[in-house]
C-alpha cells in the first residue's frame, strides 16, 4: 500500500525534526539530523541549511509494516506557502505539527484552510511537550476552538473518551456498542473511515527533539490510514513539482493516480504526446532509476518538456488551481554587463519551478519583473540565482500588485485589416463576481466565423494577462462573450485574430466604467483586553473593516478585512506593542475596490495611449492601403454590423 503523507506547520514548530524522526525510526537514515546543526536529511539545499528553514518541499521514502510511505516536508514560512500548497495536491494524509509552546499560530490557520480546500484527511501532533509550562490538553482545546471541534485525542488509544467521541458521530456504531459491547476491529475500521472522510481529525502529542511519542504516533498513523489506488485502470497522474537537475534536464515530479507508467511510454497531456525517457525515485536529494511505477507512487520523470505544475497527465485533463497568490511585484536589478535575455532565460527556468513567480518582461521599460509573497523570498531568490547561474541580482522595493475590472456592460469592436490581412471581432464585456477571474462564452454562429477562428479568439483572450486602462494592471473579474466576427479565406493570416481580439477588448474598456482593485487580507487578531482599543484604531487607520470583537477568557478576538498595502508591515508594530504575546493571523482575502484609487493611479502614471502592447484603434483598408480608425469611431464602420 502506498501512502503520501505531508508534514505541515507554522515555521519553527518542529516539522523537519519530526520528519527526521520518522525516517530514523524506519531505518531510512542512520542518524537524526537537526535544523540547527545544518544536517537534516530533508533540508538538503545549502540555502535551507544556512537559514535554518524549509524552503523546498522535499520528500523521503520509508516502509513501515505493509506500507510504503512518501513523506513530504513542506515550508512553514508564509513567503514559501505556494510551494507548500503545490505539495498538498498530492497528499493522501497530512500531519499538522503544532508547537505546545506557541499553540495555533497565524500560518497554522492558513495550512488548515488549504487542507480543507483540497479535502486532505488530517492528523495533528502537538510538539515540544517537554518544554516547561506546556499543556497539551490546553493546546488541544485551542485546536478545537480555532480549527475544528471534530478533533479527537488518540494519544492513549481507544479509551472511554475516544469511544464516546466517535460514537457521537456514528449512530449505527453507537447502537452496536449498546447491543454487543466493544469490538476493537470495528472501532478501528470506523475511525479509519471517518478520518478518511474528513469527519474526524486525530491528534497526539510528544516531543520530536526528545523522541517522545513519535513511534507511538507512527503506529497509530499506520493503523488508521489506508489508500486504494487502481493499478489496473488507465494511466493518470498529477504534476506537483518541476526541477532542473545539475545537467540542466527538466525533471517533472508526478503522483500516479491510476494505472502504470514505464520508461519509453508515450503519455498525453493537453495537445501534446511525449515519451518518458527516465523514471527516478527521489529520497532527499538522491534518486534511484526505475523501469516502472504504479498508482500511488511519487516519481520524477524526464522527457516531458512542457508539462506544468498542476497539470493532469494521461486519463485526466484537470488542472489544479491554487489559492496562495502573491500580492507583491518586484523589479529584477542586474549588472549591465549581463544580457537581459540571459537573465530572462534563467528566471523562466525558475518560473517553471515556481509558477507563482509569474516572471514577465516589460517591453516598454525593458525590465524583468517577478511576483512574490514577501521580502524573505526575494533574499532567497538572490542566493538561488547566484548559486545556480553564477551572477548577482538584486530586487527593487516590492510594490502592490493591483488589478482592474469594469462596473458596466459594454460591447467591444476590433478590426485588423492592413493590406493582405483581415480579422474582425465583436465582444460583449460584462462585470463578473469578485475574484472570479476572466470567463468566456461564445454565441457566435459558425456561418459568420469558422470554429477554428472562434477558438483562436478564445485562445488570445486567455494567452496572457490583459492591461486595464487605469494603471495598466491585469484585467480580471469579467465575462467576455464572443458575439460575432469575420475572417477572409485568402487574407486572414496567423496573428490577425490576436490583433482584432486585443483591439476589441481594449475598445470595450474605453467605453466602460473602469474599477481599480487592490489585494486584501483577512485578519484575525487575539490580544489582551486592554489592547483592543489600540488594535481597532489601527485597523480603522489602515482602511480596514471588522466584526464585533469576541471575548474569549481574558483575551479579545477580532476578525475582519484590510488592504495589503496598509497592513503588510503591521506584524512588526503589532509584535512591539503586544510584547510578542498577541497573535496576528493574515490570510489572502482576494481583491476588492482600491481604498486610495486616485493616489495609486497618479503614482503609477500609466498612459493608456502609449502602451506599446495595446491599442483600441482599429485598422481598415481602402485603395490598397491600411488606415487607422480611433476607438470612438470604429463601431460605425465595422463590417459585421
Amino acid at each position: 500500500m502506498y501512502k503520501t503523507i505531508g508534514i505541515l506547520a507554522h515555521v519553527d514548530a518542529g516539522k523537519t525534526t519530526f520528519s527526521e524522526q520518522l525516517l530514523y525510526h524506519t531505518k531510512t537514515i542512520r542518524q537524526r539530523g537537526r535544523v540547527d546543526h545544518q544536517d537534516s536529511f530533508l533540508d538538503s539545499h545549502s540555502i535551507e541549511k544556512n537559514r535554518g528553514i524549509t524552503i523546498f518541499a522535499d520528500q523521503g521514502i520509508f516502509t513501515y509494516n505493509d506500507s510504503t510511505y512518501y513523506v513530504i516536508d513542506t515550508p512553514g514560512h508564509v513567503d514559501f506557502s505556494p510551494e507548500m500548497e503545490r505539495a498538498i495536491q498530492v497528499m493522501d494524509y497530512a500531519i499538522i505539527i503544532i508547537s505546545a509552546v506557541d499553540g495555533v499560530e497565524g500560518h497554522t490557520e492558513t495550512v488548515w484552510q488549504l487542507l480543507r480546500k483540497h479535502q486532505v484527511p488530517t492528523f495533528f501532533f502537538i510538539n515540544k511537550t517537554d518544554y516547561e509550562g506546556t499543556d497539551a490538553a490546553k493546546v488541544l482545546d485551542e485546536i478545537r476552538t480555532n480549527l475544528s471541534e471534530d478533533v479527537c485525542d488518540i494519544t492513549n488509544s481507544f479509551n472511554e473518551d475516544l469511544i464516546e467521541f466517535i460514537a457521537e458521530r456514528d449512530e449505527d456504531l453507537l447502537e452496536k456498542y449498546m447491543d454487543t459491547g466493544y469490538d476493537e476491529d470495528l472501532w478501528i475500521q470506523t475511525c479509519t473511515r471517518m478520518i478518511q472522510e474528513n469527519k474526524i481529525f486525530a491528534c497526539a502529542s510528544g516531543s520530536a527533539l526528545k523522541d517522545i511519542g513519535i513511534i507511538e504516533f507512527l503506529d497509530k498513523l499506520d493503523l488508521l490510514t489506508e489508500s486504494s489506488y487502481k493499478q489496473e485502470e488507465k494511466f493518470s497522474a498529477q504534476v506537483y513539482k518541476i526541477r532542473h537537475d545539475e545537467s540542466g534536464n527538466r525533471v517533472t515530479f508526478l503522483k500516479l493516480l491510476s494505472g502504470k507508467l514505464k520508461v519509453r511510454d508515450e503519455v498525453h497531456y493537453g495537445e501534446l504526446a511525449e515519451k518518458i525517457t527516465q523514471l527516478r525515485v527521489y529520497s532527499g536529494n538522491k534518486f534511484k532509476t526505475s523501469e516502472q511505477a504504479v498508482a500511488g507512487e511519487l516519481v520524477a520523470v524526464t522527457g516531458l518538456t512542457n508539462a506544468s505544475i498542476g497539470d493532469g497527465i494521461g486519463a485526466i485533463n484537470d488542472k489544479t488551481t491554487f489559492d496562495m497568490i502573491p500580492t507583491l511585484k518586484s523589479k529584477v536589478i542586474f549588472d549591465a554587463s549581463i544580457h537581459a535575455k540571459e537573465v530572462l532565460r534563467c528566471f523562466k527556468l525558475l518560473d517553471a519551478e515556481d509558477p507563482s513567480l509569474r516572471v514577465y518582461w516589460d517591453e516598454h521599460f525593458q525590465e524583468i519583473h517577478v511576483h512574490v509573497m514577501g521580502v524573505i523570498q526575494l533574499e532567497v531568490l538572490e542566493q538561488i540565482v547566484l548559486e545556480r547561474f553564477q551572477f548577482n541580482v538584486s530586487f527593487g522595493k516590492p510594490k502592490i500588485l493591483y488589478k482592474e475590472t469594469v462596473d458596466t456592460t459594454v460591447k467591444g469592436y476590433g478590426h485588423f485589416e492592413p493590406l493582405k490581412h483581415y480579422a474582425e471581432v465583436h465582444l460583449l464585456i460584462e462585470p463578473a463576481e469578485r475574484n472570479s477571474g476572466i470567463s468566456f462564452d461564445n454565441v457566435c454562429h459558425a456561418n459568420d466565423l469558422s470554429i477554428g477562428n472562434q477558438n483562436l479568439v478564445r485562445h488570445h483572450l486567455f494567452e496572457r494577462e490583459h492591461h486595464g486602462l487605469l494603471t495598466g494592471s491585469a484585467l480580471t473579474d469579467v465575462k467576455v462573450t464572443l458575439l460575432t466576427g469575420r475572417g477572409h479565406n485568402e487574407h486572414t493570416h496567423g496573428g490577425d485574430f490576436r490583433e482584432a481580439t486585443y483591439r476589441a477588448l481594449r475598445q470595450g474598456l474605453e467605453k466602460a466604467e473602469n474599477v481599480l482593485l487592490e489585494p486584501f487580507y483577512f485578519f484575525k487578531i487575539k490580544v489582551d483586553m486592554d489592547l483592543i482599543g489600540r488594535v481597532l484604531s489601527d485597523i480603522q487607520q489602515a482602511h480596514g473593516s471588522f466584526d464585533s470583537p469576541e471575548n474569549v477568557g481574558d483575551k479579545v478576538i477580532v476578525k475582519g478585512r484590510v488592504p495589503v498595502a496598509t497592513f503588510m508591515n503591521y506584524s512588526t508594530t503589532f509584535a512591539s506593542f503586544t510584547h510578542g504575546k498577541g497573535t496576528l493571523s493574515l490570510l489572502f482575502g482576494g481583491y476588492d475596490r482600491c481604498h486610495n484609487k486616485d493616489e495609486v493611479i497618479e503614482q503609477i502614471g500609466y498612459n493608456k495611449d502609449a502602451d506599446s502592447e495595446y491599442t483600441s484603434t482599429s485598422i481598415f483598408c481602402a485603395r490598397g492601403k491600411g488606415y487607422k480608425v480611433p476607438w470612438d469611431e470604429a463601431e460605425e464602420v465595422m463590417h459585421c454590423l
